[in-house]
């Protein structure tokens, strides 16, 4: 797992390489991840945005710019935590991402970035 914390928001994350949906054949390789953000301030936050930044070892960067998560700009109370899941594909197998969110304090309007750490995707036969 990998995890940071910003400004009391930590932001953990999960992945798995999805053997199911990839095709090493045609350098179709699919990995999830899951992602848990969790209210640990004292303030209510709402996610505004996302920014990610895809490497895939051989290709090059990818950035990705949007509105919340998964269709959602989840609200969290303090002691709060708001989960999901997403996936990426990669073409080399191996790479890694990392971003931030765009989080509001409602309180009073205040706009921070926090930190998405940075995770590893490997095809698992990359490892041996």
């Amino acid at each position: 797992m990998f995890t940071d914390i910003t400004e009391d928001v930590k932001v953990s994350v999960e992945t798995a390489y999805r053997a199911d949906y990839s095709d090493p054949a045609q350098n179709h390789f699919v990995f999830t991840y899951r992602i848990t953000i969790e209210n640990q301030g004292n303030r209510t936050v709402q996610l505004k945005l996302r920014h990610w930044k895809i490497f895939d070892t051989t290709y090059p960067l990818k950035e990705v710019d949007g509105e919340g998560v998964t269709g959602k700009k989840p609200i969290l109370e303090p002691g709060q935590s708001h989960q999901y899941v997403s996936g990426c594909n990669l073409k080399s197998g191996m790479g890694k991402m990392l971003g931030h969110y765009t989080m509001e304090r409602i309180s009073d309007g205040h706009e921070f970035n926090v930190k998405i750490p940075e995770f590893v995707l490997i095809n698992p036969v990359k490892l041996n």
